[in-house]
């Protein structure tokens, strides 16, 4: 017995612990446990993020970004005024005026040149005035020509043509001259050109006229207008007999237009001389009231002309014609440019009338002598006057 139970207790030990271990174990279980396991070990946390739990990763969303904070505000900017710059100040802007002045002489009709500015003395409403700008002007011309061309009679006509012509041919390449023909109304002939030749061609257009009116002052408030829109100097040639039948406005509405319109200067042209002089003086009423009518007409064409600095010619023959525009040519082109400040620099609005004389060294009333030292007379043709800017403009 003691052998025994020292020899067969031991293996019913083993052979019931081998009985529990293989109850306990199963391969397939053992196989599907590992092949979890791995998979659990190959499977990554899903890209939002997250703890896994007992079935795999759980995916939890991500926070929504959070939006940056706006940025500071700009600081306020500084202005640096740049090195030499003074700081600016308040000032109040002091009109200037400026004079065109011709110097004709009287005999030969030739621009006096060479004056100084010393030469010229400047009066406005009888007050002189300091002169700061000086210079002599001879430049391309801007001219309207503003023609007569009504059933009236021929030789008005063939003046008018004729000195409308001569005008026309004494042009440079870098002139601008526009024609406009009146009667009842007036009508743009040719608008502004350099093409000489096609001015030319327009005048001899002229052949047949509509009526026999001669509405004189609506045709110059009209050609004002024009030009007022053109900046710089300008010119109005008018070529008529003066006479006004039927205008819509009167002289005096026309003459204060022509002293409101700036930069514009009148040369005027007269027509039917000829057959005037010849006609002039005879008997019957009717007779005696058109050359009433002619005078009248002339007086106001002088009228025009020097309230705007230019000049009046009545000529009786076509020969006449070549040195009246040689003339008004020299008179355009050459000139003296005078600029000042006014010493009255109220922008009220009031008429000022301008004066300019010429004086020696001296002071004195200046003398322009010949080669044989004989006194030569001149004149001076200047604007009579301006007026001032309102005071709402």
């Amino acid at each position: 017995m003691p052998h025994l139970r020292k020899f067969g207790l031991v293996p019913f030990v083993l052979l019931a612990a081998s009985l529990v271990a293989s109850a306990q174990y199963d391969p397939q279980s053992s196989q599907q446990q590992q092949q979890q396991t791995q998979s659990n070990q190959n499977q990554t946390a899903p890209d939002s993020g997250g703890p896994s739990g007992d079935v795999g990763p759980m995916a939890m969303p991500k926070k929504a970004d959070q939006p940056p904070p706006p940025p500071p505000a700009p600081a306020q900017p500084k202005v640096v005024n740049p090195a030499g710059m003074d700081i600016p100040s308040l000032h109040i802007e002091v009109p200037e005026v400026t004079v065109d002045v011709g110097v004709i002489l009287e005999k030969t009709h030739q621009f006096v040149p060479n004056l100084k500015p010393e030469n010229f003395r400047v009066y406005e409403d009888g007050v002189e005035q300091k002169v700061i700008g000086f210079k002599r002007v001879e430049a391309p011309i801007t001219a309207l020509m503003l023609c007569e061309f009504s059933s009236t009679s021929w030789p008005f006509i063939n003046d008018m043509r004729n000195s409308a012509w001569a005008f026309a041919q004494q042009l440079r390449p870098q002139d601008y001259v526009a024609l406009m023909t009146f009667d009842l109304r007036t009508q743009i002939i040719t608008d502004f050109t350099q093409d000489k030749r096609q001015l030319l061609e327009a005048i001899n257009m002229l052949q047949v006229p509509g009526f026999t009116d001669r509405d004189l002052f609506d045709a110059i408030s009209e050609a004002e207008d024009r030009l007022s829109r053109i900046d710089g100097q300008k010119y109005i040639i008018l070529i008529a007999s003066g006479v006004d039948t039927f205008s819509h406005i009167t002289l005096d509405q026309v003459m204060k237009k022509i002293r409101e319109t700036p930069n514009v200067t009148i040369f005027t042209i007269s027509t039917g001389g000829a057959v005037r002089a010849m006609t002039e003086g005879m008997g019957g009423l009717g007779r005696q009231m058109r050359d009433m009518d002619y005078l009248q007409g002339d007086n106001e064409m002088r009228t025009f002309a020097k309230m705007t600095g230019g000049a009046s010619y009545f000529p009786r023959f076509t020969g006449e014609l070549p040195d009246i525009f040689s003339d008004i040519n020299n008179q355009i082109r050459s000139k003296y440019e005078l600029i000042y400040r006014p010493t009255n620099a109220k922008q009220d609005g009031t008429w000022r009338k301008i004066r300019v004389e010429l004086v020696d060294d001296e002071g004195h009333p200046l003398e322009i002598q010949d080669e044989k030292h004989h006194r030569m007379k001149y004149d001076v043709i200047a604007r009579d006057g301006y007026r001032a800017k309102p005071a709402v403009e």
